[in-house]
């Protein structure tokens, strides 16, 4: 009797035994990629635990409200992803990383169920932008681009136009119709500080102006409206200011109603083009 009873329960202990080895691989595995089956962290609980996470540990690079920080180099998260289309992807990106990047993977201990509630946040911050329904005409707006509004002036698209403003050949991957249109009515509501201006007396006494192209402790550059690159060291300069504020003039009263409508659905159609698979 006591020998059957052995028998009998040497099965569940070579199961228990297994179990148990098998969790420790587990728990000894890197994390690496993920699988698709979903992301089961996607409630609004999760998207607030994603949000906390978000602010402490990538906010530096990616910007409080996640559009990007260009003096940290961490893109827009808030529009089409570079390096990820799923919720998949994303997963594997924050986990893993991008070599030859400044995306560093999250810590070995972070649990997967903390990178997926990050995934969540980082898709309630996107929609599909075909789903939007814009008063404006493209058509029309892509004239103003060119024509009233001098936009090209300053602004290049797809390799025409003019260096004194950011390229705006995918604008509308990254900006809301909400936010082309604010750009327009009060361009000095929020400015990149790639885009201030820094006014500076040299050893010579002259005075230039030009973009921020860089500023650290020890020297600053500038480009100026010619485009010509002007570098300083701060310890030889007589004075310098910063300006804060966009170079860009205002279209509120200079455009009307309508003609922003159609400028705005011209600037939103502006994205990568995604071929058919």
């Amino acid at each position: 009797m006591r020998v059957s009873s052995t028998l009998s329960r040497r099965p569940r202990l070579l199961a228990a035994l297994c179990a148990l080895a098998l969790a420790g691989i587990a728990q000894h595995t890197p994390h690496s990629i993920a699988e698709d089956a979903g992301n089961l962290y996607n409630t609004a609980v999760d998207i607030r635990m994603g949000e906390r996470y978000f602010e402490r540990q990538c906010s530096r690079c990616h910007g409080f409200d996640a559009t990007g920080n260009d003096e940290a180099g961490g893109p827009n998260l808030t529009g089409r992803l570079r390096n990820a289309s799923t919720d998949v992807g994303i997963f594997n990106v924050i986990r893993n990383g991008v070599q030859g990047t400044a995306m560093l993977p999250v810590a070995p201990d972070v649990p997967d169920a903390t990178v997926w509630q990050l995934v969540a946040y980082i898709d309630s911050l996107r929609y599909d932008p075909s789903s939007v329904v814009l008063d404006g005409d493209a058509g029309r707006g892509a004239d103003l681009f060119t024509g009233k509004g001098d936009c090209a002036s300053c602004h290049m698209v797809n390799g025409s136009g003019g260096r004194m403003g950011p390229d705006l050949s995918r604008i509308g991957e990254d900006n809301t119709p909400e936010d082309l249109l604010l750009s327009m009515t009060n361009p000095h509501e929020e400015v990149a500080p790639r885009w201030w201006t820094l006014r500076v007396t040299g050893p010579d006494g002259e005075l230039r102006e030009g973009f921020r192209m860089g500023e650290d402790s020890f020297a600053l550059r500038i480009m100026d409206e010619e485009e010509n690159l002007w570098s300083f060291r701060k310890s030889q300069i007589q004075n310098y200011q910063r300006v804060e504020e966009s170079t860009m003039p205002s279209y509120e009263g200079e455009l009307n109603d309508s003609e922003l409508d159609d400028l705005v659905a011209y600037l939103f159609s502006l994205r990568r083009e995604v071929l058919p698979q």
